[in-house]
């Protein structure tokens, strides 16, 4: 009985060992797709004109359920749009009650929706979700977080990248911000998820 409990142990041992030596392909350095568009998400503030008609004209920002509220136009849904869109669909409303409305939509205070969004978790200095921005890299976020901790296993850290099925990726963080080896340093695309491990010894 002995015997059996102490292979078992074994066994379980070798499958904890196996886990912990599963590796993936080192990310791709460039991940940035040039046809990438902004799209509103919660949180965001936006200038709505409408132009020749400065009392339809209005400054809002999205709320967590995703929608707006400007003058005659009630509860519109924005999240996932870009700007143009928006102002093409804010146009059809619009058309209901003045004529030909020509409507320009300005964002700012970027957010982005949730899916877009940087996530960093783990032994990060501060771990937070960030908002995508077009050409961001891994030494960006790392900027924004504080870099690692002191019991970071950096070059285990890996990255998920939602848009490709949750494919995961290895990433050497410890040779890029510790040693400031450039040659780690890659591309983020919406909707990464940066995970850093402890490190055990």
């Amino acid at each position: 009985m002995k015997r059996f409990l102490t292979e078992g142990l074994l066994v379980c041992a070798a499958i904890g060992l196996a886990g912990c030596a599963t590796t993936y392909p080192p990310a791709p350095v460039n991940a940035d797709s040039p046809d990438y568009n902004y799209l509103i998400g919660p949180g965001d503030s936006l200038n709505i004109v409408v132009w020749r008609n400065p009392e339809l004209s209005t400054s809002v920002t999205v709320r967590p359920d995703g929608k707006v509220t400007t003058s005659l136009v009630e509860d519109i849904p924005v999240t996932g749009r870009d700007s143009t869109t928006l102002a093409r669909e804010l146009e059809q409303a619009l058309g209901k009650y003045i004529r030909d409305p020509v409507v320009t939509v300005i964002v700012s205070g970027f957010v982005g929706p949730y899916s877009q969004q940087i996530r960093v978790l783990g032994e990060a200095a501060r771990p937070q979700s960030l908002s995508y921005r077009q050409k961001m890299s891994v030494l960006d976020v790392m900027i924004a977080v504080g870099g690692i901790t002191d019991f970071a296993d950096g070059n285990r850290a890996t990255l998920l990248r939602t848009s490709e099925g949750n494919k995961q990726y290895t990433v050497r963080l410890k040779d890029l911000v510790k040693r400031g080896d450039v040659s780690a340093n890659v591309e983020m695309k919406p909707g990464d998820v940066l995970i850093i491990p402890q490190s055990w010894f």
